[in-house]
């Protein structure tokens, strides 16, 4: 059973989200914030496995209950923070501060469905043509790539780092470079542990704000 908490300023989105939700096999709703600071107190008490957060709120907004939500814990929630707009600075800020992705308020039924419980098998829960717009709308300009980021990792796992910073799933990866998705995994998870990122989405973000990669 995924458990969700359910966080917007706004009483009916929450009802209405709350029943599509608790329909689907597998999904829990165990509680509802009405702002940030609510979100983080919530999410101390219940532990959910997955956060719906809105960015826009009184009292705490979903960027800095972001960041509060994952500094609070050793093993936070996965969050994904919804907006009504596409162009949303904000959404980039949240990604920063370790959302795993972002939806529009406007998604449909199942594809929110299946990006919660994508985010609990550790994927990508937005489309990188709809990443890669947002970052490009917000990324800062650079003269030049800064790819001192990189030094961590090993040659093998640059090269895979440009792959899936172009949004490529494990599966994609493997058949490109002819290995076992096991190992793109494997390198994946060490990619991320060096460059300091929880998701995938965070790994785009980081790659545009380098400018190590183009639209």
């Amino acid at each position: 059973m995924i458990r969700l908490l359910l966080v917007d300023d706004q009483e009916l989105f929450l009802q209405g989200l709350s029943m599509i939700l608790e329909s689907q096999d597998g999904l829990e709703v165990v509680g509802t914030a009405l702002d940030g600071a609510q979100a983080v107190e919530r999410a101390r008490e219940l532990r959910p496995d997955v956060v719906l957060m809105d960015i826009r709120m009184p009292v705490l907004d979903g960027v800095a209950a972001t960041a509060a939500i994952r500094r609070a814990s050793a093993e936070p929630p996965h969050i994904i923070v919804l907006t009504t707009i596409r162009h949303d600075r904000a959404v980039v800020d949240a990604l920063r501060a370790g959302a795993s992705g972002f939806l529009l308020k406007d998604a449909r039924p199942e594809f929110l469905v299946q990006s919660i419980r994508a985010v609990v098998d550790g994927q990508q829960v937005i489309a990188p043509a709809e990443t890669f717009d947002l970052l490009r709308a917000f990324a800062p300009v650079r003269p030049a790539p800064d790819t001192s980021v990189l030094e961590p990792l090993t040659d093998r796992e640059r090269e895979l780092f440009a792959l899936a910073a172009r949004g490529l799933s494990n599966a994609d990866i493997a058949q490109q470079l002819w290995v076992a998705e096991t190992t793109v995994k494997t390198h994946m998870r060490a990619i991320l542990a060096k460059l300091g990122v929880a998701s995938r989405v965070q790994l785009i973000a980081l790659a545009y704000e380098h400018r190590l990669i183009e639209a």
